[in-house]
């Protein structure tokens, strides 16, 4: 029968042909006869059939041939058959044999066809024989431009054609020929447009085949063919990608990924520009998609068996689309990198000039970290919350690998962003994990280069002493070698360092596994990732240095540095060493020798040096003046900042503050800071006379007073030895010597008799200011301030032998004279003649004078220079100017007070007057002044009382009581005018506040009784009086302050000496007040005269 029915495919009917051809297909869709029929295709079927199927004309014809040749291709042999003679026809350049039987031509015609079933069949045979071997059949297609009538056929609407021809496609990159021959190239285009299409459907295999066609053509292509003919191809293909990686379909969005992690390879993009913004669009779509995923719920207690396994697969898809997002995060990571040694690539050649440059590489690798920062590293630490994945990990870890190349100068704050995110946990967890024995060797070697990179960037951006490349390359060796071994819990690498090994033999490898869990721990511990138990470790590092001594080794210094800083590190929760450990510390430094190699700039180790006296001895001053030759002091010069607010000063210069607080009781430390002025260079000796100076003025302790005044004369001596020149030239330590000698002197509140060193220091300072001009303000204040505060806080013997001393100093006082003569100078100028320091100068200048006027009268001192001073000039001075500190005007009243006390009399200060002036009467009766300087001086005190300045009023109020005493004595009809005017009333009502005991203020007592004390009637002041009793009778007098209580005496007394007519139940109340007033000690008037502010000025 088979004889028969082979002959019907002769007839020249073509329907006769059709049924025989169906009968075939039956036969052979039974696999059973279609073995059977095995000899018979090849001996008899396969030529006729093959004609038949070229010469077929009718539809049914076609389509019956085509269902045979279906059922044939499911068998090699029929295919390998049909196919010889294809090959025969390809592989010949003879056009007669080529057209024997070519099936490629006849497929290729059917595809030409408008018959889309034809076109479908077709596609589907063409799978069909490429399935069985592409490396054997795949050319004979492509010789026959199979490829680009498939590609034709995209054109088209039919999902089913598409999928078959994606098919088709997919088997054909499998040859190289068909890249080679660049049909890749010409069927870019339809790719992308399909695709465009078909993402709008909702065919999602469909959709997936097509993503996968286009990621295998992207892998695949040959990096000497462009696959992109220019960038508008290759925008398209980015907009495609972005559109699939949308797609709510988490499959499709994860094909997407795939091909986005393809197309990001340097021949893709290296179109001339590069389109870097285009790049930027599609990293961040993929990670922003990411995002938006939401995780699968994890809930433990409701969870089922089944939905267990629906939960698990959900979590398993998700880490699947994470890690294909990550791969295209990381490549596009690496190709950063890759242009960065291609001076095309950096930027856009076609940018016009004076144009912001955008699409740069530059720019690119910005975005590239901002994204790892905002984007890459939250997902997949979220995602971790649920599940670890170890493949997931590894494209995150070895991502993190090549960020660190991406922009090296910002290297070292991305390190230090990862240390501080515990990512050296993490990733000795990942390899302690996954990583034993031979498990994961991708991610144990991504964890490992991690670690391996984080160390060398952390170590570079140290600051060092000397060059260290050497010891860079020393690390990178050790760690390269030690750290893929390192597969350890914390437990196990504690035990590892804590292990020793026979003291007669050394094992490297141990000791090289030790040395980087050192350098590990270091890093981390640096950037307060302390995920390892402090104690515990302590206790391992003991063990170390143990054995180290044992073994008489001695570590590299970079290990030691580490060593060092775990020890401080962990020191405030452990014991104090003990004396073995101290010992192989101390052994290591000595052959170390040089100890900048293993300091590390840290409150914590220069604490652990302080806490061992043993250390200090023998290594303190070297490691203080490396601890201040990497502190910078260039901001903590502003003095207003310790002044105005140190809270706000302590909280900004962390690592002064901690070392102030180490200082505190440390005086061995504070005796080494001194030796340092000796012998360092002067940058550092200023550093530590700023420190001095800070500690003082934020800590009040007399014995360290002593401990630095004993010094301090052979600093200024060293000093002055260095800066002898005649026109002293402004040197900073000499400046806060000098302050800090004032420092010291105003720790001392109680009087005290100076010694020998006291006096030495009198005689060094006095005559440095003899050697000054008035324009060096930084040398005269500090010192000024000093003398002056000598000559107060002195016991009655030792005032008179620094008095004696002062005075005998000749160029001093005239010094003196002319910085008085200068307040004329910036009085008289329409601008200020001074700086604040300036103005500062002239405030101590007054005061130290006015201190010198008393003294010298109390003393009767002999004096070999006498200050003149212009009456008219001076008292012009005294108006009240905004721009002038309340200070000046209080110090120059204070000389004013003493001046007056003396009656303007004295044999040291002088008032001079214009010769040829007219004199009144009035004028002559009151010589040195006259009537104008006494009108204009009232007024003076008037305008400086309203200013509302507590040491101004006291200043003012003083210098008014003398000031109507001198009057009283020279013509007291002036002194009773000046105390009656009615603007006194004016002015004692400004004065009030309104507060609930403002009529008990010391000032206001104080002004009360002057006033009523000169004038004649007290009609002015008697409703003033009467509340101050009324207010006195109903206060609680205990609670009142001694100075309160002080003034308020005075006041009653005042009262009750006759001058205020009161009546009987004001005279009762005044002497019921006096009899029940507290008593007050005398502490507050020892000092009522100096005026306290000049530490301000330092």
């Amino acid at each position: 029968m088979m004889e028969h029915l082979v002959t019907g495919l002769t007839y020249p009917g073509e329907d006769i042909k059709a049924s025989v051809c169906y009968l075939y297909g039956k036969l052979y869709s039974a696999p059973s006869a279609a073995e059977r029929l095995c000899i018979h295709f090849t001996e008899r079927l396969c030529d006729l059939f093959l004609a038949t199927l070229k010469n077929a004309q009718t539809r049914e014809l076609q389509l019956n041939c085509i269902g045979l040749l279906r059922q044939l291709l499911k068998y090699d042999n029929c295919v390998s058959v049909i196919m010889s003679y294809s090959r025969k026809g390809a592989d010949s350049t003879s056009p007669e044999l080529f057209e024997d039987h070519p099936l490629p031509l006849m497929l290729k015609k059917l595809l030409l066809s408008r018959d889309e079933i034809l076109q479908i069949a077709s596609a589907q045979c063409i799978s069909a024989v490429l399935v069985h071997s592409p490396a054997k059949y795949a050319s004979a297609f492509i010789h026959a431009d199979i490829p680009e009538f498939l590609f034709e056929c995209l054109f088209c609407m039919s999902e089913i054609l598409i999928w078959s021809i994606y098919c088709c496609l997919l088997l054909l990159t499998e040859e190289q020929l068909f890249f080679s021959k660049c049909y890749t190239v010409y069927g870019i285009e339809p790719i992308l447009r399909s695709l465009k299409e078909i993402l709008l459907l909702n065919n999602t295999e469909l959709q997936k085949q097509g993503l996968l066609l286009f990621t295998e053509v992207l892998k695949k292509q040959p990096v000497e063919i462009k696959l992109f003919a220019n960038n508008a191809a290759f925008r398209d293909a980015i907009n495609v990608l972005l559109e699939a990686v949308n797609s709510p379909v988490l499959e499709v969005a994860g094909e997407a990924m795939k091909a986005v992690a393809a197309i990001l390879r340097r021949d893709h993009v290296n179109l001339p520009p590069i389109e870097y913004g285009e790049l930027q669009k599609l990293v961040e779509g993929v990670l922003k998609r990411c995002n938006d995923l939401s995780l699968a719920p994890f809930n433990r207690r409701f969870m089922g068996q089944l939905r267990g396994r629906h939960q698990n697969k959900a979590i398993s898809q998700q880490g699947q689309f994470l890690q294909s997002a990550l791969e295209s995060f990381r490549n596009a990571c690496r190709l950063a990198v890759e242009c960065q040694n291609d001076p095309v690539a950096q930027e856009n050649a076609f940018t016009a000039p004076n144009s912001e440059k955008k699409d740069t590489l530059k720019s690119f690798s910005e975005f590239l970290m901002r994204m790892s920062d905002s984007l890459c590293i939250p997902i997949v630490m979220k995602y971790s919350e649920r599940a670890v994945r170890p493949a997931l990990m590894e494209v995150f870890i070895s991502t993190l690998c090549i960020l660190f190349n991406i922009m090296p100068h910002i290297c070292k704050n991305f390190s230090i962003k990862l240390a501080t995110c515990y990512f050296i946990r993490l990733n000795l967890e990942l390899k302690a994990k996954f990583c034993t024995g031979q498990s994961n060797p991708a991610l144990n070697q991504a964890c490992s280069s991690f670690l391996h990179s984080m160390c060398l960037s952390f170590h570079s951006s140290l600051e060092k002493m000397v060059d260290s490349s050497q010891e860079d390359q020393e690390i990178s060796e050790l760690l390269q070698r030690s750290l893929p071994e390192l597969n350890f819990s914390v437990l196990e690498s504690l035990s590892l360092l804590s292990e020793t090994t026979d003291s007669c033999s050394l094992d490297e490898t141990l000791r090289n596994h030790q040395y980087s869990l050192l350098l590990l721990f270091y890093v981390a511990f640096s950037q307060e990732d302390r995920f390892v138990p402090e104690v515990e470790l302590f206790s391992a590092i003991r063990s170390f240095l143990l054995s180290v001594q044992d073994q008489g080794d001695c570590p590299p210094p970079y290990v030691f540095k580490a060593v060092l800083y775990l020890l401080a590190s962990c020191q405030d929760k452990n014991e104090t060493l003990d004396v073995a450990s101290l010992a192989a510390v101390r052994r290591i430094l000595d052959v170390i020798a040089d100890l900048s190699l293993v300091y590390v700039h840290h409150p914590l180790m220069l604490k652990f040096f302080l806490r061992y006296p043993e250390l200090m001895k023998r290594f303190g001053h070297c490691i203080l003046q490396l601890w201040f030759s990497c502190e910078d002091y260039s901001q903590i010069e502003s003095e207003e900042a310790v002044i105005s607010d140190p809270a706000v000063f302590l909280q900004s210069f962390h690592n002064l503050n901690s070392f102030l607080s180490m200082l505190k009781g440390n005086h061995s430390a504070l005796l080494m800071l001194l030796d340092l002025i000796y012998f360092s260079t002067s940058e550092l000796v200023h550093k530590v006379l700023i420190t001095l100076k800070t500690f003082l003025k934020l800590n009040e302790d007399i014995y360290v007073c002593d401990l630095l005044r004993n010094q301090f004369l052979q600093i200024l001596q060293k000093l002055l030895v260095e800066n002898s020149s005649t026109t002293l030239p402004v040197n900073q330590n000499l400046l806060l010597s000098l302050n800090l000698l004032f420092l010291v002197q105003l720790r001392y509140i109680k009087e005290r008799e100076l010694d020998s060193t006291d006096f030495r220091l009198l005689h060094l300072v006095s005559n440095l200011c003899g050697k000054c001009s008035p324009a060096d303000h930084e040398i005269l204040q500090p010192s000024l301030n000093f003398l002056y505060w000598s000559l107060q806080q002195t016991t009655p013997s030792s005032q008179q032998r620094v008095v004696a001393m002062l005075f005998s100093n000749t160029p001093l006082l005239e010094l003196l004279e002319k910085l008085l003569h200068c307040t004329w100078m910036a009085a008289s100028s329409s601008e200020p003649a001074f700086s604040s320091s300036g103005e500062a100068l002239l405030c101590s200048s007054w005061l130290l004078t006015a201190s010198l006027l008393t003294q010298q009268h109390a003393h009767s001192a002999e004096v070999h220079h006498i200050i003149c001073l212009d009456v008219d000039k001076f008292f012009t001075a005294l108006a009240f100017r905004k721009e002038k500190p309340l200070l000046f005007f209080a110090s120059i009243l204070q000389f004013l007070r003493a001046f007056f006390r003396q009656n303007l009399c004295s044999s040291f200060v002088k008032f001079v007057v214009q010769q040829g002036k007219e004199q009144s009467t009035e004028d002559a009766s009151l010589y040195p002044l006259a009537l104008d300087h006494v009108l204009s001086l009232a007024i003076h005190l008037q305008n400086l009382l309203v200013q509302r300045d507590l040491l101004l009023s006291q200043s003012a109020i003083g210098c008014l009581e003398v000031f109507l005493a001198y009057l009283q004595s020279k013509n007291q009809s002036i002194a009773c005018h000046i105390a009656s005017q009615p603007w006194n009333k004016f002015l004692l009502i400004t004065l009030l506040d309104g507060g609930k005991n403002s009529f008990l203020q010391p000032e206001i007592l104080r002004l009360v009784a002057i006033f009523i004390r000169y004038q004649k009637t007290t009609f002015f002041f008697q409703t003033e009086i009467s509340r101050i009793l009324e207010k006195a009778a109903n206060s609680k007098l205990t609670d009142l302050s001694d100075v309160t209580v002080s003034t308020l005496r005075s006041f009653l007394l005042q009262v009750q000496s006759g001058t205020y007519q009161t009546d009987s139940s004001q005279t009762a109340s005044v002497q019921n007040l006096l009899e029940n007033l507290p008593s007050t000690s005398q502490s507050h008037s020892i000092h009522q005269g100096m005026v306290y502010p000049l530490a301000e000025y330092l």
